[in-house]
């Protein structure tokens, strides 16, 4: 038992970033999905079933258009396919998890970043890496429970909510900032933030808005694989 609370605390302690982030972005998604015409119960219903974040966002905007499940189905695809990305550094990994179904889904852009920073924690490995799982499960709830939230307020205060879609695009802002201000610490994420911001610019402007992320994730990856394997080659002369 004391084994356990242990991994609790310590995946309490690495989620609480998520957290707060989560919270907020979770009651921004549930008051837009109040206004789009769902209460509470919906709201928890897509964020325990639809779990993707910024594609929730098009979800509440597509629910209250009464968009085709077709076009909500392709939307999902796009909009998170760069998590495909992520499970691939997660393979091995989740491969000795019995949770891994669930690690699969639940995989988001946050839970990615936390996830990828206790990869290089010895205490991770050291216990199966369990913590994961509950890593995992913990930014699910933070996230379920912003929803219900904000579908509450939407539902009971009488408020002009105009803006609020902007809460995700402001995160993402935030965590490019953090990647961009690493200096020579992580010179590698501070990189991986220039390349980004580059090639989506480059696909914005040659796509447009409604079909950039694909490509730029794409790019962005391949970029990044093979300027990583020059490095560790260059590495391993040295």
């Amino acid at each position: 038992m004391e084994y356990k609370k242990e991994i609790l605390r310590y995946a309490f302690a690495k989620s609480l970033p998520v957290l707060f982030g989560y919270l907020f972005l979770g009651i921004a998604f549930g008051i837009l999905f109040q206004q789009a015409g769902y209460d509470a119960f919906w709201a928890a219903i897509a964020s325990i079933l639809c779990y993707g974040g910024s594609s929730q966002f098009a979800l509440a905007s597509l629910a209250g258009s009464h968009s085709s499940l077709a076009l909500v189905a392709l939307m999902t695809l796009f909009i998170n396919a760069r998590h495909i990305f992520y499970g691939i550094s997660f393979v091995e990994d989740f491969k000795i998890m019995r949770q891994r179904p669930y690690m699969i889904f639940s995989l988001t852009d946050e839970t990615y970043s936390v996830l990828n920073l206790c990869q290089k924690d010895e205490y991770l490995h050291l216990q199966n890496n369990k913590a994961m799982f509950w890593i995992a499960l913990f930014d699910h709830s933070y996230w379920i429970l912003g929803s219900v939230i904000g579908a509450l307020a939407g539902q009971l205060i009488p408020f002009d909510f105009t803006g609020i879609d902007f809460s995700m695009t402001a995160l993402f802002v935030v965590i490019l900032v953090d990647r961009l201000s690493g200096g020579k610490e992580d010179k590698s994420g501070m990189l991986a933030a220039i390349a980004g911001l580059a090639v989506g610019a480059v696909c914005l402007f040659v796509f447009k808005p409604e079909g950039f992320i694909l490509p730029a994730m794409v790019i962005t990856v391949i970029l990044l694989t093979v300027t990583s394997g020059r490095n560790k080659e260059a590495a391993d002369h040295e």
